[in-house]
């Protein structure tokens, strides 16, 4: 079986023979970040995939808010550069929810949480252990948290 980690390297390897820059400097930036959270802890150890698949969710929000930063700040060849390293880093990470799905999840997450007595604003901690359960890394906390909101206030 094939690791997360394992497909990465070989399609940077693929990369570098396709002199494809920008795919092989991502994939190059992304595999020193896995390398360095395996190296960080008292002893080192090779990341499973959901801790690689973690790496990446991590690494591809990162060029979001570069590109968003580099778009405020009136530069936006760096912040095309930034998005395309995104779509590259996308590739690897499980397919995003639709805001629609997204709110089917978080409406059973709120049931769930109303089933186990927990309402109104104070379930908020409650159905986001919920909803980002369910979700598993195909959407961002942060819209996670904006649907929760949504539904709990409504």
């Amino acid at each position: 079986m094939t690791t997360l980690k394992s497909r990465l390297q070989d399609d940077l390897t693929t990369a570098i023979k396709a002199r494809d820059e920008l795919r092989s400097s991502t994939l190059r930036l992304t595999l020193s970040a896995i390398g360095y959270e395996e190296t960080a802890g008292k002893v080192a150890r090779e990341l499973p995939d959901d801790e690689v698949l973690k790496v990446i969710t991590r690494e591809a929000k990162k060029r979001r808010e570069a590109a968003d930063a580099f778009e405020k700040g009136g530069r936006a060849e760096q912040a095309e550069r930034e998005r395309a390293e995104g779509e590259v880093l996308a590739d690897y990470l499980p397919k995003q929810l639709s805001d629609e799905e997204l709110a089917a999840v978080v409406a059973e997450a709120v049931a769930e949480a109303k089933a186990g007595g927990a309402e109104g604003p104070k379930a908020m901690g409650a159905v986001m252990k919920l909803a980002n359960a369910k979700v598993a890394g195909r959407a961002e906390g942060g819209r996670v948290a904006a649907a929760v909101k949504q539904l709990l206030a409504g």
